[in-house]
């Protein structure tokens, strides 16, 4: 029986955490996913939907406070290429060029 490949995709990681010490595990375990942080409270990267739900679910752990809240936002190719960062400084963009496949 052959294994289905899953499909990756941009996944946006944004949280408000109230706990310093249960942010920084948090941070730790999303560079463990290989997501890269875009702002201090926000994290980018590819992931399957496995691992997105894998994710998703351990994410509850990091829950403390009333109102701690993570989102777990997977972008199409399509709607990552037509994201608009406004900054005073460059900043990275969402997708790198090379990752976007014109059809």
């Amino acid at each position: 029986m052959q294994t289905q490949r899953r499909k990756r995709m941009l996944t946006l990681v944004i949280y408000d955490i109230s706990s310093d010490e249960i942010r920084t595990k948090l941070a730790n375990r999303l560079f463990d996913y290989g997501l890269q942080r875009v702002q201090y409270s926000a994290f980018k990267g590819e992931l399957n939907s496995h691992d997105r739900e894998v994710l998703v679910r351990e994410l509850r752990n990091y829950i403390g406070g009333e109102r701690d809240i993570i989102y777990v936002v997977p972008l199409c190719d399509r709607c990552a290429r037509l994201c608009k960062i406004v900054s005073e400084m460059p900043a990275p963009p969402v997708v790198e060029e090379e990752k976007v496949k014109l059809v």
